[in-house]
C-alpha cells in the first residue's frame, strides 16, 4: 500500500480524553475514532490489526476442533427469560423493542442463543463433543466507558461454547480451550498467565482469566514468578489427547496465580517471598465451565448411552479481539509509539523513500516495493514528499516491525538501511540482499 493513496490520519497532539497509553497511541496513530462514549470506528490501520488478531484466534480455535458459526447481535428476550438471566443481568444490558413491541436486547453474550441452536438439532450423545464459536460484535452499557477500546460499550468478541455428555468430557473441553488460549496469546507476542477467577454473571464453578502483566492494568494480580519462563505448547499439540491436555493445564495451574477477587492471603504467604509477583494485570481472555446452568432450564438434553435423557454439560470461552489490541499496545510500546509483535502488525514492513522525485530513490523504492509484495510481505510504502523527521516519527508511531529506509546517497551506492523497531538496531545492506534478510 502506497502511503500517498492510503487513509492514515495521524494526530500530532495527544487528545485530552485519552487516559492510558493504548488509547493515546491508537488515536494518534489513526487506528480509531471515537463516535460517542464507548463507541469507536476502526479506521484502516486499526482494522488491519483487528483482522490479524482475529485470524490468529480463528486459526487456533479451528486447530482445537471448534466449529465457527455466526449468531446475530440482536436477541430475543424470551431466551433470556428461559435461563432466568433477563431480569438479573442489570443495566449493562441494552433492552429494546421492535415495532411489534416484542422485547429484544443487544447481546452482551450468547449462552442462551447457542443453547437454543444446540437443542434444536442435537439429540444424541453420539453427536458430542461439540464446540461452536463465533466472532461477533457485542454491547454492554458500561456505567463508565473509558480507556478507549479497553473498556468500550461496543466490542468484538470471540465466544466459544462447548457441549458434552458428562463432567469428565466437559473438563477435557475446558482443558482444550485452556491450551488453545495459551497458544493464541503466545502467537501475538504476549505472556498470558491463567489465573483463578470469579465466574461473575456467566456463572459456573470453574473459571480462569488469562492475564498479561502491565503497569496500567485494571486490577491487582498475584502470581508465582515461574510463570514468566513457562513454555507454551507447540503446534504439534494433539487436541484429542485428553491426558496430555490435562497434564499441560495442571502444569500451568500448579504455581499460585489469582486475580484480586480470588486472592487467598494464606496460600500467598506460603509462596517464597522471592517468588512472589504482585502486579497490575489486563484480562485478555476468560474461560468458564458451568455444567448444566443453561442446559437444564432450557431443555438442552441428549440421549445418553443408556437411553436416558440428560442435560448436557457446557462451558464458554471468550476473547475480545478489539480489547486485545489495546492490551498488546500496553505491553509493547515506548516513548515514540507502538511496537507491534510481528504476528499482529498492520504491515510487516515500512518502506521509506526519503526523497521522492530523486531518480535513484524512486527506482530502488519501487523495486523493493514490488519485490517485497511478490514475496508475500505486507508493505506500507511511504512515497510522500514530506520531511525526513516526519517520516521517521510516523513509522515509529505506527510501530511496524521493520523499516527499510531508502536515502539518496545509499540508493546511488545500491544500499539501503534496515531499522528494527523493537530493538532500534540498524544495519546497511545491498539492495539485492534485502529480500533474503527479511525472509530469514
Amino acid at each position: 500500500m502506497r502511503l500517498s493513496r492510503y487513509f492514515l490520519p495521524i494526530l500530532k497532539e495527544t487528545p485530552k480524553e485519552a487516559e492510558i497509553v493504548s488509547h493515546r497511541l491508537m488515536l494518534r496513530a489513526g487506528m480509531i475514532r471515537q463516535q460517542a462514549a464507548g463507541l469507536y470506528s476502526f479506521l484502516p490501520l486499526g482494522k488491519r490489526v483487528l483482522d490479524k488478531v482475529t485470524k490468529i484466534i480463528r486459526e487456533e480455535q479451528d486447530r482445537s476442533g471448534a466449529i465457527e458459526l455466526l449468531m446475530p447481535t440482536i436477541q430475543s428476550a424470551d431466551l433470556w427469560r428461559e435461563s432466568g438471566r433477563y431480569d438479573d443481568y442489570g443495566k449493562e444490558m441494552l433492552r429494546i423493542q421492535d415495532r411489534h413491541e416484542r422485547d429484544l436486547l443487544f447481546g452482551p453474550t450468547n449462552e442462551e442463543m447457542v443453547t437454543d441452536i444446540f437443542r434444536s438439532y442435537v439429540r444424541s450423545y453420539k453427536d458430542l463433543p461439540l464446540n461452536l464459536y463465533h466472532i461477533q460484535w457485542k454491547f454492554r452499557d458500561e456505567v463508565r466507558p473509558r480507556f478507549g477500546v479497553m473498556r468500550s460499550r461496543e466490542f468484538l468478541m470471540k465466544d466459544a461454547y462447548s457441549f458434552d455428555i458428562d463432567y469428565e468430557s466437559s473438563k477435557t473441553a475446558y482443558d482444550r480451550m485452556f491450551v488453545a488460549y495459551l497458544r493464541t496469546f503466545a502467537r501475538m507476542g504476549l505472556k498470558a498467565i491463567p489465573m483463578r477467577a470469579d465466574t461473575g454473571p456467566i456463572g459456573g464453578e470453574l473459571s480462569h482469566e488469562f492475564i498479561i502483566l502491565a503497569s496500567t492494568g485494571e486490577s491487582e494480580v498475584f502470581c508465582h514468578r515461574d510463570y514468566l519462563d513457562m513454555a507454551v505448547p507447540g503446534e504439534g499439540i494433539d487436541f484429542n489427547d485428553a491426558a496430555s491436555l490435562a497434564s499441560i493445564v495442571q502444569t500451568w495451574t500448579m504455581p499460585y496465580a489469582a486475580t484480586e477477587e480470588m486472592h487467598d492471603e494464606s496460600a500467598w504467604n506460603a509462596v517464597a517471598e522471592g517468588d512472589r509477583l504482585a502486579a497490575r494485570g489486563i484480562e485478555v481472555g476468560h474461560i468458564f465451565h458451568f455444567g448444566t446452568k443453561y442446559s437444564e432450564p432450557m431443555g438442552a438434553t441428549v440421549t445418553g448411552p443408556d437411553g436416558k435423557e440428560v442435560p448436557v454439560q457446557m462451558g464458554s470461552y471468550g476473547i475480545g479481539p478489539s480489547r486485545l489490541i489495546a492490551a498488546i499496545i500496553e505491553a509493547s510500546h515506548d516513548e515514540n509509539g507502538i511496537i507491534w509483535p510481528k504476528g499482529v502488525a498492520p504491515f510487516d514492513v515500512g518502506l521509506v523513500n526519503m526523497k521522492p522525485g530523486d531518480a535513484d530513490c524512486d527506482a530502488v523504492g519501487d523495486r523493493l516495493y514490488a519485490e517485497l509484495q511478490a514475496a508475500g510481505h505486507d508493505v506500507l510504502y511511504d512515497d510522500e514528499d514530506t520531511r525526513a523527521g516526519a517520516k521517521f516519527a510516523t513509522m515509529d508511531l505506527i510501530g511496524l516491525p521493520v523499516q527499510v529506509i531508502v536515502g539518496p546517497r545509499g540508493a546511488k551506492a545500491g544500499e539501503v538501511e534496515i531499522k528494527h523497531r523493537a530493538s532500534g538496531e540498524r544495519e546497511t545492506l545491498p539492495v539485492g540482499d534485502i529480500l533474503a534478510r527479511l525472509s530469514a
